[in-house]
């Protein structure tokens, strides 16, 4: 049976790959679901796994894409309100409203049907894991015992980071997953403010043209916010 690695190249499942191949578990394809709103530091790790892993392992790498653009059905797909009134787009994708997320498991599910499929789930993520699932899953974190603390420090001891702009990922966001994911709490929201500038400019942009707020506040009333936050923050260094 073909055995397939979903793999995010978020900490966790890149961990997790590197952790088949360093075991010799049978693995013959990785398969990436590419939503096209992923961090520019996801692109940079997927290509060093590929090139210095994948390749030389003979491992198959597959991209799997939406059937729409991610942004197209954010913004401009037409949609029907329960209310029976219509909008363009579903807007934001999070909480409640995880369209994106549900049309990547879908996805990933359909094609990796009939095969055995690893899953990057860590040991300290209990409730994931004990969720009823389809098919053949392994969890090889899991098994191994390694916590996402220890998959983290795994990546980095094999060279890998998720730099922007000369900063770990990890050392200010709790999960790298799509940049404008509205599951962001707001100190995350704060670190793209104070340290990932190009894409608090992106999620001011897609808050234009949504309107409804990106969680219980607007980008622009969390910026008020924190521009606040920033001069409280030099009064006290005087």
């Amino acid at each position: 049976m073909k055995h397939i690695a979903s793999c995010s190249f978020g900490k966790d499942s890149c961990a997790m790959v590197l952790k088949i191949i360093e075991l010799g578990l049978p693995i013959d394809e990785v398969v990436f679901y590419d939503t096209g709103a992923e961090f520019d530091a996801i692109y940079k790790v997927r290509d060093f796994i590929v090139k210095n892993y994948l390749e030389p392992n003979g491992i198959k790498y597959t991209e799997l894409h939406p059937q729409c653009p991610f942004f197209y059905k954010m913004l401009k797909k037409p949609v029907n309100k329960k209310d029976g009134t219509k909008q363009n787009g579903y807007h934001w994708c999070g909480g409640r409203c995880r369209w994106g997320t549900t049309e990547k498991l879908i996805a990933l599910e359909r094609y990796a049907k009939d095969c055995v499929e690893y899953i990057g789930l860590a040991y300290d993520e209990p409730k994931r894991l004990q969720k009823p699932r389809r098919g053949n899953k392994v969890f090889v974190l899991a098994d191994q015992q390694m916590t996402e603390s220890d998959c983290l420090k795994y990546c980095h001891s094999k060279g890998i980071k998720w730099e922007e702009n000369g900063i770990d990922l990890y050392d200010i966001l709790d999960r790298v997953s799509c940049w404008c994911c509205a599951n962001k709490n707001k100190k995350e929201l704060y670190a793209y403010y104070k340290y990932l500038p190009e894409y608090w400019a992106k999620l001011k942009d897609l808050q234009h043209k949504i309107g409804r707020p990106f969680n219980r506040q607007t980008i622009d009333e969390l910026e008020e916010e924190f521009k606040k936050k920033e001069i409280q923050r030099q009064q006290t260094l005087f």
